[in-house]
């Protein structure tokens, strides 16, 4: 399991209906994309849920490295590429995923949460910590999966959760959800990944 994500930060007076449009129009191209786990389409506005920008950031889960491929190098990018310039395009090794109680429902909220591995840091003990977190996420009531993820070039880890409700209980960023395309949610592979 892969994760993914860019962020497009955009001008303070930016219309985020364009980007609500754009979604409504392009969101269902990836609704059975070969390899994709879900990718949650994501939004912050600025003075919304205490967000200092306006901001298009979608969050990804691969199942496949072929399917992230594809997507990357096979066109799909490039949209986005050719409408708002090229972004750097952040990826950790997924360590963990669980579906939660309310895993039928729809996401309306996403809370991501990054922090870095503090040096001197036992990484086996801190990455099954990692886990365990996860878990609790998707154990909390309104929850619709979480999961846990560490880029070990910056040493950094992220816990992402989708919520059904617009008041998740979790510390982070938190974004709007507009779309999310899961074509292969439930291939998914649940618990710890090594």
């Amino acid at each position: 399991m892969h994760a993914m994500q860019y962020e497009l930060t955009l001008p303070a007076d930016y219309d985020m209906d364009i980007i609500r449009s754009r979604v409504s129009r392009l969101g269902h191209a990836l609704d059975h994309w070969d390899g994709l786990g879900f990718k949650a389409y994501l939004m912050r506005e600025r003075g919304v849920d205490g967000s200092p920008v306006n901001q298009y950031a979608p969050f990804y889960l691969w199942n496949t490295v072929e399917g992230m491929n594809s997507f990357l190098w096979g066109g799909a990018f490039q949209g986005i590429v050719d409408d708002f310039g090229r972004p750097p395009v952040q990826q950790w090794t997924g360590l963990s995923y669980e579906e939660g109680g309310a895993a039928g429902s729809p996401a309306r909220v996403a809370v991501r949460h990054r922090r870095r591995v503090p040096e001197g840091a036992r990484l086996t003990g801190l990455m099954q910590d990692a886990v365990r977190e996860a878990q609790q996420l998707a154990a909390l009531d309104g929850v619709v999966g979480a999961a846990a993820a560490v880029d070990p070039r910056r040493w950094e880890l992220v816990h992402f959760s989708l919520w059904e409700h617009d008041a998740p209980k979790a510390a982070g960023e938190v974004f709007q959800v507009l779309h999310l395309s899961a074509p292969g949610r439930a291939s998914l592979p649940r618990g710890r990944q090594w």
